[in-house]
């Protein structure tokens, strides 16, 4: 698929979102906005949409990143357990400062996720058996694990209502001024594509990235510091978004190859797309009422990523 082409999609499936919601708002509308019209379009509509925007592409990236960095096409975020780890921050942070700034929120989680994928890369080291999906089951029982505690913690401490929001994204709450910290996630996104060959070239494992010049820790914690502090952005802003960064990639690496300089963009791309498809699925699908993004991206990537491990032959490569 040519880039043109997911533009071309995005601007469609964007102007579509604009115009869908309880809210009567027409194409014909913009031209002579009322008072609530113009509320809705810049205080709810507009917001919404530039944060799907940005949360599908910067978390499709780190699906990407991890995939390069592991040598492995069925990890991401999700399947290492980095959502989870962030979302224990995010809880630790609650208990320790009730009336935390997102920013220190944001830091917390941040923090217990790069711990998390740290601990993720420590136990691939180790690791003899390297099959395909030995690794993402190893992620998601850590993740779990991880998961587990932190419900034990807010049934303890009630604040299981508190986790609960955090555990399925929705883009239903986001509106001016309550999604800005996702804007964070663009010089990571920059910075991801500047360190691109890089990235590739240390897929191609430590030993062979050494003979090359390449400062093979160096780059690979570059590219965890990266994923930990979008993912953190992410789940804090607008929840959990699972398997988003696991298939976007595989998709794309099925017609672009594994060179992430020129793969990144189509990620990116497809990544936003697939998530705003999602979005105004969610919205039609009960009028007036709304399916939670998370759900619903959950469901079609569950789907695809079942399809995935069916032909996992032909991913392994």
């Amino acid at each position: 698929m040519k880039l043109r082409y997911l533009l071309l999609l995005l601007a469609v499936l964007a102007c579509t979102s604009i115009f869908i919601g309880v809210e009567d708002l027409s194409p014909l509308d913009i031209f002579h906005l009322n008072k609530e019209q113009a509320s809705t379009l810049f205080e709810s509509r507009l917001p919404r949409l530039a944060s799907i925007i940005i949360a599908g592409m910067s978390l499709s990236i780190c699906g990407l990143i991890m995939q390069q960095i592991s040598r492995n096409k069925f990890v991401s975020p999700t399947t290492a357990g980095t959502m989870d780890w962030a979302r224990l921050g995010i809880l630790i942070s609650l208990m320790l400062f009730t009336s935390a700034s997102p920013l220190v929120k944001m830091s917390i989680a941040f923090i217990f996720a790069l711990a998390g994928n740290f601990l993720f890369m420590k136990i691939l080291e180790r690791i003899k058996f390297n099959d395909a999906i030995f690794i993402p089951l190893v992620g998601l029982m850590l993740g779990n694990i991880v998961s587990s505690i932190a419900t034990f913690i807010a049934y303890k401490y009630d604040l299981i209502q508190n986790l609960s929001s955090w555990l399925q994204g929705d883009f239903s709450l986001v509106v001016k001024g309550r999604y800005e910290l996702l804007y964070l996630s663009i010089p990571l996104v920059i910075i991801a594509y500047v360190y691109a060959d890089k990235f590739t070239v240390a897929g191609m494992g430590e030993s062979f990235s050494v003979n090359l010049g390449l400062k093979y820790k160096r780059v690979v914690n570059i590219g965890l510091i990266i994923v930990s502090l979008i993912a953190s952005l992410v789940i804090l802003t607008v929840g959990m978004l699972p398997f988003l960064g696991l298939i976007i990639p595989n998709m794309v690496s099925i017609y672009k190859g594994d060179n992430l300089r020129s793969s990144l963009p189509h990620t990116a791309l497809l990544g936003a797309v697939f998530v705003l498809f999602c979005d105004i699925l969610g919205r039609v699908i009960i009028f007036p009422y709304e399916i939670s993004i998370g759900l619903m991206v959950g469901v079609i990537g569950s789907g695809i990523f079942l399809y995935m491990l069916l032909r996992r032959k032909a991913y392994e490569s």
